[in-house]
């Protein structure tokens, strides 16, 4: 059976789910949507499918088996309520929003309807992530050391507050949720942001440039992640966790392990955005959530974490996290 696929919302990281539909077998593009008509018409020129003029136009006239929803943080809310009222299987992208609703009343629909939830965490799919998991199983943690340290993306909702929820909530989320997957829930919240330099140099910007955040687990771990989007340059992006025999450290491309006497990397030879999608269109396929390592519920509570970040900046106090 071919999987017929909707796409809300067809912007630079919708390219990157696309392209690797488009490359699979037993999986088709069939719809997409997007406010902008022209990008619309334009990516369904591209990947050879048809471009609707409404969202409840395209849910409603095509026989869909899944769907992506690939918008801005601001945007969320009207075409997840759309995809779960029809029952559909979704993969959202983050961050689930930039404040608690409609994040909050849309993970009630979805216990409510049982639809099958993917989030967009592929971090998670990465062989170096899930390679750090396997090898830090039994150990004790001391700590983590997260980062996500570079320039600002020059995309107008991106650089304020109500547009994104800031670096942390739209960004570094990937590094709490990575954080989350291998040292397990937070319990409490402290964080520090402040404004160094890009609200003078870039019209329109409300968002912090930088900030660090300390993390409490409930193992007895604490992490700290720092972000920047002040610098003119990439600098580095991932996740240092200590113990007393080893060191691992996770980026994008590759795991370092750094013992006494041995470093050894080992690179990733998968795309981890492919496995993302690939398990995704297993999950659905097979109906089995199973597969898929980032459901909604589970999303919901990285976000919350990147919430009492906010919350915690603006208030100087720390934050303590419901179980």
């Amino acid at each position: 059976m071919t999987l017929n696929i909707g796409f809300i919302g067809v912007g630079g990281i919708a390219e990157v789910h696309l392209r690797n539909i488009s490359q699979m077998e037993g999986a088709r593009v069939a719809a997409v949507y997007d406010v902008n008509a022209e990008r619309a018409q334009f990516i369904a020129q591209k990947y050879e499918t048809q471009a609707y003029a409404s969202l409840d136009e395209m849910l409603d006239g095509e026989r869909l088996d899944g769907v992506y929803i690939c918008v801005p943080p601001f945007a969320h809310g009207e075409a997840e309520r759309a995809v779960i009222a029809r029952g559909l299987p979704m993969l959202v992208e983050k961050p689930l929003g930039v404040e608690i609703e409609p994040a909050q009343s849309i993970l009630a629909a979805v216990r409510e309807k049982g639809v099958l939830t993917s989030v967009g965490y592929h971090w998670r799919y990465s062989e170096a992530a899930n390679e750090a998991k396997a090898r830090l199983a039994g150990k004790t943690i001391g700590m983590a050391l997260g980062y996500w340290l570079g320039d600002m993306p020059m995309v107008p909702w991106w650089r304020r507050m109500d547009g994104s929820g800031g670096q942390l909530v739209e960004q570094t989320t990937h590094i709490v949720d990575l954080a989350r997957y291998l040292l397990g829930e937070v319990v409490e919240v402290y964080a520090a942001y402040a404004e160094r330099g890009m609200k003078q140099e870039v019209e329109g910007v409300t968002v912090p440039d930088v900030g660090t955040v300390t993390l409490k687990f409930a193992s007895g771990a604490v992490a700290t992640i720092s972000n920047t989007c002040l610098l003119n340059q990439y600098y580095t992006v991932g996740l240092d966790i200590l113990t007393r025999e080893a060191i691992y450290e996770v980026r994008g491309d590759s795991l370092t392990e750094r013992r006494r006497h041995e470093t050894v990397v080992r690179r990733n030879q998968t795309n981890p955005y492919y496995e993302e999608d690939k398990a995704f269109l297993a999950a659905i396929q097979t109906n089995n959530p199973s597969l898929i390592r980032s459901s909604y519920e589970d999303a919901f509570r990285t976000f919350r974490v990147t919430l009492a970040a906010n919350e915690s900046a603006a208030t100087g106090k720390p934050v303590r996290l419901p179980s």
